[in-house]
């Protein structure tokens, strides 16, 4: 039998390898959207700011969303490729 606390240790650390990756990726996205939804007020709220502001910002936030949905299809394609086996 495993030793609980070596099993606990073993588990966190395939949640890490998890959890970093694709981070720079997932950074970008975080930016992408913030930077859109900056556009996305600035292009709403400031009288004479051009038209075009509210599309990039809009295309901008979604490009980010994109992102991140990539992260989350990839990250689930490495669990199914290595899932956690409690036995090695």
């Amino acid at each position: 039998m495993i030793d609980d606390s070596a099993l606990n240790t073993r588990r966190a650390a395939y949640a890490d390898t998890i959890r970093s990756l694709h981070r720079r990726e997932r950074g970008v996205g975080f930016v992408a959207c913030l930077a859109g939804a900056i556009l996305l007020i600035w292009g709403r709220t400031i009288p004479g700011a051009p038209f075009w502001a509210v599309i990039a910002g809009l295309v901008t936030i979604g490009a980010g969303w994109l992102l991140f949905a990539y992260v989350i299809i990839r990250r689930a394609r490495y669990v199914r490729a290595h899932p956690f086996d409690p036995q090695s």
